[in-house]
């Protein structure tokens, strides 16, 4: 339920985006760049009025690698037709393979992966630490405990 309910918010964030990323194109191709931005900028805030609750949703039972994957994926399903129906860009092939290479990499990151594997608490893991910082750390602290 919940990752129907972050894909659901996505997609309406994705509209969103995409309409302020690539819609002044179309629109508002006579008028000033800036004018452009202060409207692009106004429909960006509606994205992300859906895209952060969608994401802290989504991390309650998703890693952050599959948010992202989510996103790219629901991102060229809003596209394409946007592409094609709003922008009147002729359909082409390469539409359907970069759709299959974003279906691929849908089904690696969620392959075998339940909820309760995910350890996704929302929460930044510190990277681990290289070798030598380790060592350096054991000696030091051992200076400070003698």
């Amino acid at each position: 339920m919940i990752l129907l309910r972050t894909a659901s918010l996505l997609v309406i964030s994705n509209i969103f985006m995409t309409f302020a990323w690539y819609g002044h194109l179309r629109n508002l191709g006579d008028r000033k760049w800036y004018i452009a931005v202060l409207i692009s900028w106004s429909i960006a805030l509606l994205e992300y009025m859906f895209m952060i609750p969608a994401n802290r949703l989504g991390a309650t039972e998703m890693s952050l690698s599959q948010l992202k994957i989510l996103q790219e994926a629901i991102t060229l399903t809003v596209f394409v037709p946007f592409a094609v129906i709003y922008m009147r860009q002729p359909p082409r092939w390469d539409f359907l393979w970069a759709g299959l290479c974003i279906v691929g990499a849908v089904f690696f990151m969620f392959r075998g992966h339940s909820p309760e594997s995910q350890h996704s608490t929302g929460r930044v893991v510190p990277a681990p630490q290289h070798r030598a910082e380790q060592n350096y750390n054991v000696g030091r602290d051992r200076a400070v405990n003698e």
